[in-house]
């Protein structure tokens, strides 16, 4: 089965931040992957600048991630953005050509 919707999320911390947004993010990873039409979740952070965090997620479809971005978990990170991040969130849309593994 190809999921219906691919994206890598990138998240950038402030230096002075990061241990606080990594603590953030890493709390919505269980209630994220427990969410209907979630296939995987999986949060990384950048092997040569710990102030970069990735999420690989594959959903259903465009309708169950645009609802997830509407969850409760998200709030910390979505009413402080502003506070805990060098950046804007960078979300990048991709097409899985094969299939998803099992």
């Amino acid at each position: 089965m190809i999921p219906g919707c691919t994206i890598i999320g990138t998240v950038v911390a402030k230096p002075e931040t990061r241990a606080e947004l990594q603590e953030i993010l890493a709390a919505q990873v269980v209630p994220t992957r427990a969410e209907a039409g979630c296939l995987n979740y999986d949060f990384h952070a950048d092997a040569r600048d710990p102030c970069v965090f990735v999420f690989y997620e594959n959903w259903r479809t465009q309708q169950d991630l645009d609802e997830h971005l509407t969850k409760p978990h998200l709030k910390p990170l979505f009413d402080r953005q502003g506070e805990l991040l060098a950046r804007p969130v960078e979300i990048r849309h991709l097409t899985m050509l094969s299939d998803f593994a099992s």
